[in-house]
């Protein structure tokens, strides 16, 4: 059962990062702007004009999206070695193939943003978006080892 469910994950993160890529350009702009202009008068406690809207999502567009990005493969990383465990040991094989599963993904994903109107595929993203996936397989080794030490020195005393 752990191990349909650690699959699914992987799945729903992959299915989630495909559904944003098949937004055309107007669609996948609006998501961002939008982010940017709800989070912008969240914390500036007030109602932005045009004006400073235009300024803010000009300022804060790129970090916005590619932050998006490294943050969804960083899921998509955690979740894929996660997977892993269920097969083979936590180690540096794992951490490889995870950045291999990702990197292959982020290239089939910007591949597939070039048939999607006003999209293009972007080089920097797939090297943000392994980035991302290779992050999340560190964060998950460190943690794992953690714990298995916690474990051991329970199991020692």
């Amino acid at each position: 059962m752990k191990k349909i469910v650690k699959f699914v994950l992987v799945l729903l993160c992959m299915l989630t990062i495909f559904f944003f890529s098949s937004d055309n350009a107007d669609q996948s702009n609006k998501k961002s702007d939008g982010v940017i202009i709800r989070t912008s008068e969240i914390l500036l406690g007030r109602e932005l004009n045009n004006r400073e809207k235009e300024n803010i999502i000009n300022r804060f567009v790129i970090p916005v999206r590619k932050t998006a990005h490294f943050t969804i493969y960083f899921i998509l990383g955690l979740c894929f070695i996660n997977l892993l465990k269920e097969y083979m040991v936590i180690d540096k094989r794992s951490i490889v193939y995870t950045i291999l599963f990702v990197a292959v993904y982020a290239c089939s994903d910007e591949l597939h943003q070039l048939f999607v109107s006003g999209r293009s595929g972007e080089l920097l993203d797939v090297f943000i978006d392994t980035t991302g996936g290779f992050v999340g397989s560190i964060v998950y080794k460190i943690i794992y080892d953690r714990r298995r030490k916690h474990e051991q020195e329970k199991t020692v005393s």
